[in-house]
């Protein structure tokens, strides 16, 4: 028994060390120093207390302004990643755990994106033949996925209410089919694409569902939760 007393004062001691003002306030330093973190830069606020004040090795972290879920993903891992820290919590209710967060597929999934920030995958009206010129949107897509090695990427095509639901279906199917076969076709592995129609059923939020903006084209590494509609079509199309 006083065996066991002893090791649970030792082990009392070593978290007490853990997390004692001295040590976290190295983490805290250490976080500043990031290059994220410098000046006018600093994207982040890094909290190494808990509610009630006491000082904890698992940082709370609240953004300093808007971010992408890249940026998210890259400040949390270099924070997680420093001696001594543990899991970092954001005030949203998220929580990473060191190593937990695969950069690589948000990386790839801001390219992808990135491409079609200003531009759009567009059709002739109510068909899945491409308008003339979208080879070169193509291209720049298949360019984009070549280094993502091993990324599962969604294909997933989007409708307004316009018409019968069967056939806003079958065309949104359709149209990301196309994407797809497309992508292969620029040397994509076709296993590494996956296409789905949705419809009308998912309309962008915050949109009525007949607004022609539904009409889109959406891609999404599949290991990923984020998602960002990008507009296909003008508004004579559906």
């Amino acid at each position: 028994m006083i065996a066991g007393a002893l090791l649970v004062c030792a082990m009392a001691l070593i978290s007490a060390a853990q997390t004692g003002p001295a040590f976290v306030g190295r983490l805290a330093a250490a976080a500043a120093a990031l290059p994220d973190q410098q000046g006018d830069k600093r994207k982040v606020s890094v909290r190494f207390a808990t509610a009630r004040g006491w000082p904890t090795r698992h940082p709370m972290l609240t953004p300093a302004r808007d971010l992408t879920e890249l940026e998210r993903a890259r400040i949390a891992q270099a924070i997680a990643a420093i001696p001594g820290v543990g899991g970092v919590h954001w005030t949203d209710g998220t929580m990473l755990a060191s190593g937990d967060m695969d950069i690589e597929s948000l990386r790839c999934e801001s390219e992808l994106l990135g491409v079609l920030a200003e531009r759009t995958i567009r059709f002739e009206e109510s068909s899945a033949e491409f308008i003339p010129g979208s080879e070169q949107l193509l291209d720049e897509l298949a360019t984009a996925m070549r280094p993502c090695v091993g990324a599962i990427v969604a294909i997933s095509g989007h409708t307004d209410t316009s018409g019968s639901p069967k056939v806003n279906l079958a065309l949104s199917q359709d149209r990301a089919q196309m994407v797809r076969r497309e992508l292969i076709e620029r040397g994509i592995p076709g296993q590494n694409l996956i296409a789905n129609g949705f419809g009308s059923s998912r309309p962008v939020k915050g949109l009525s569902p007949a607004d022609p903006a539904n009409r889109r084209i959406e891609f999404r590494v599949v290991s990923m939760e984020t998602s960002r509609p990008t507009p296909i079509d003008t508004p004579a199309a559906r």
